[in-house]
């Protein structure tokens, strides 16, 4: 493999034609007059018909169009500089820079590795910016020569004119795997300012993006800074993405996904090898991803993000399971919606305390429409405020079926799911489908759009895809069918379902208390929380002073899945400490007040280090505070806040009992686990463990 390319294969500054077909001819023909492929033409034919299923531009101005064939007789690389570009259908313009990569037909792992190995060298800007300033065709086999370790050793210095010494993972590739088990130990072995540390870049995100997207985030950087590995984590949560710089994407060797949702843009990782798993991996095993990163970056076959316009959607990996996919995509749906109920519930709620809740809730309408700022009539300040917040709190809600649908469409076909997905939420809404109607909804119009975008395209047709045809043809299936054939039905069972509920009591709606409770309390904010969290926010829009059961559904949910957090922060702090790690008795306080604002998640670090008795003492907890809060009555017309949504909360004292109840099982239920595994012999081992203090 020392002679993939030549000066002869280095084509400069040149004008190859105007379309990716004719350019591709030549490059082809430059092959064959080389004496490397038997047939230009057919040599072509085979690289075009690579292109066809996918184009081969990536972000940079930089194209690699390559294919197998039987034409080829020796692998081959061809440079062109080309002057004008032309476009290989990267999102962010034609390429100047290109690769042909032309091999045998029975070279699999060859034609992998010229693949992987280019394409890792080509995201450094470093090694582009070189070849764009190279003067002659030599100077450019050097630098690819170097970049692909076939040249001058990968520790040489850069030369005078800035050339850029070759990666010592790409010559490891190359020179096979006791290679790379002598690089890794002499990267152990090496001092961070000798060679430079490993570097990783992470992205954590979780369906809410409260909690367990910034605990991953800390578990991977902690973790790595032992490791004495450069590690940069974006954390796409509720406070915003703080995106990561171009440059250090550039500079990483690897990239973690530790995600339950799908990640926002992931084509900027284009190239990099990657592992993904779900976010609570990044809290429990944040060591073994970041050794399975290190040995993606250096393994020449791993996984890479793709670039193309197909696969920057929001899948992950090819070979994902549907079901997966779907099960992404509705907590994608599910994290985007939240936002819209908590603040929809807490204007309403707000508004209940400062204007008569029946008042406001029957007149805001009339109120509104024959009153303003300027002229309150016979209306009060106060009461104009209170239905001014009502209102907009009102629509707020009722964008949550339209959200959800919208958001689930988009995390199975990206941007060109949202408008279908919102159109068919409004039909579910139309209809009385509620959320399991905005559900069914968002699938099938994400479904049907992310179809849409699997052919290959004529350029100007193209182009009108995503911003015409596909949300018109998505928009058209989904919401024919939720017309015709699925809506009704939903319809009729969300009927039964909401009277089947306001009818509930005595025990019937203990039951459902306590089965809401054990569903947020066994995954402390995964997938079963989330199912039971959704269905009560869903129907909090539609709570009245005649029904209130949509209210006491959200107030059991919102008490149960405060108790995880309360119950460990009460053993590990106060009833049990002996049982427990010093780490985790400083969990423990945090814990309080993560648990007094219904974040579920505050339990997951005690989860992680002991689930087969953590998870269930919870869940009896849960099902003890669940129970106890639908037989005291206990209604919030707020979505979300815990104890400091106080002012909205119906009968707050049997709010803090069922809670204060939950949680003494819960701790309680914990220390007797514990006290029957011997857990403290393993508290004992692990303080003999941690290394002494060093005093400054």
């Amino acid at each position: 493999m020392s002679d993939l390319i030549n000066p002869g294969l280095v084509l400069l500054d040149q004008d190859l034609g105007n379309t990716t077909e004719d350019v591709i001819r030549v490059l082809a023909n430059t092959v064959h007059s080389e004496g490397r492929a038997e047939n230009a033409d057919a040599l072509a034919a085979d690289a075009l018909a690579r292109e066809a299923k996918n184009a081969t531009g990536i972000p940079g101005g930089i194209g690699i169009p390559h294919c197998r064939s039987e034409a080829v007789t020796q692998a081959t690389l061809v440079m062109a500089r080309l002057h004008p570009p032309v476009d290989f259908g990267a999102k962010d313009g034609p390429a100047d820079i290109l690769f042909f990569i032309a091999a045998p037909a029975g070279a699999d792992q060859a034609h992998l590795k010229l693949l992987s190995k280019l394409a890792r060298s080509l995201m450094k800007k470093p090694f582009v910016a070189s070849l764009r300033e190279a003067e002659t065709p030599e100077r450019v086999v050097e630098l690819v020569d170097d970049a692909l370790g076939l040249g001058a050793p990968a520790d040489a210095a850069p030369t005078a004119d800035g050339a850029v010494a070759g990666s010592t993972a790409a010559a490891t590739a190359v020179a096979g795997p006791n290679a790379v088990a002598q690089d890794n130990a002499s990267r152990s072995a090496a001092p961070q300012g000798a060679g430079g540390p490993r570097r990783l870049v992470a992205v954590t995100a979780c369906p809410t993006g409260i909690a367990h997207t910034y605990m991953a985030a800390d578990s991977l950087k902690n973790t790595a800074d032992d490791m004495g590995v450069e590690l940069q984590v974006e954390t796409q949560g509720s406070g915003g993405a703080a995106r990561l710089d171009p440059a250090v994407i550039r500079n990483a060797e690897a990239v973690i996904f530790a995600t339950d949702v799908d990640v926002r843009e992931r084509s900027r990782f284009a190239g990099l090898p990657y592992i993904a798993s779900a976010v609570k991996r990044g809290i429990d095993e944040p060591r073994e991803m970041i050794d399975e990163a290190l040995a993606a970056a250096d393994n020449p076959d791993a996984k890479r993000v793709s670039g193309d316009q197909a696969s920057a959607s929001q899948t992950p990996d090819a070979a994902e399971g549907w079901g997966t996919r779907i099960r992404k995509a509705v907590m994608t749906g599910v994290s985007y919606m939240i936002p819209f109920v908590a603040a929809g519930g807490l204007l309403m709620a707000l508004s209940f305390i400062i204007g008569d809740p029946i008042a406001v809730a029957e007149q805001a309408d009339t109120i509104l429409t024959t009153s303003s700022l300027g002229n309150l009539g016979d209306v009060s300040l106060g009461m104009y405020i209170a239905a001014v917040l009502f209102k907009i709190g009102n629509l707020s809600m009722s964008l949550l079926v339209p959200a959800l649908a919208a958001y689930i469409a988009y995390g199975l076909a990206d941007r060109p799911g949202i408008a279908p997905g919102f159109t068919v939420g409004l039909v579910a809404n139309f209809m009385g489908a509620g959320f399991i109607g905005g559900i069914a909804g968002g699938l099938l119009a994400g479904l049907c759009a992310y179809w849409l975008t699997l052919p290959r395209l004529p350029r100007w047709l193209g182009s009108l895809m995503p911003v015409v045809i596909i949300p018109l043809l998505a928009t058209l299936f989904a919401g024919g069918l939720m017309f015709f054939l699925i809506g009704g039905p939903i319809a009729l069972f969300m009927e039964w379902l909401t009277s089947l509920l306001t009818g509930m009591t005595g025990a019937s709606a203990i039951a459902l208390g306590a089965v809401l409770g054990l569903m947020m309390c066994s995954d402390l904010g995964g997938p079963i929380n989330k199912v039971a969290y959704s269905f009560a926010a869903a129907g909090l829009g539609a709570a009245t002073v005649a029904n209130t059961a949509p209210q006491e559904i959200m107030a059991t949910v919102m008490a149960a899945g405060m108790v995880p957090p309360l119950g460990l922060a009460l053993a590990s702090t106060v009833l049990g400490r002996k049982y427990f790690t010093e780490q985790e008795r400083e969990n423990g306080k945090a814990s309080w007040l993560l648990g007094a604002s219904f974040i579920s998640e505050g339990a997951i670090p005690f989860a992680a280090a002991d689930p087969l008795r953590v998870l269930p003492a919870s869940m009896l907890g849960g099902v003890v505070t669940g129970a106890m809060t639908m037989a005291f009555g206990v209604t919030s017309a707020a979505p979300h806040g815990g104890i400091w949504v106080f002012l909205v909360i119906g009968n707050f004292l049997g709010f803090i009992a069922a809670i204060l109840a939950g949680t003494v099982v819960t701790a309680v239920t914990v220390i007797a686990f514990k006290h029957i595994g011997n857990a403290r012999k393993r508290v004992a081992e692990a303080t003999v463990s941690e290394p002494a203090p060093v005093n400054a």
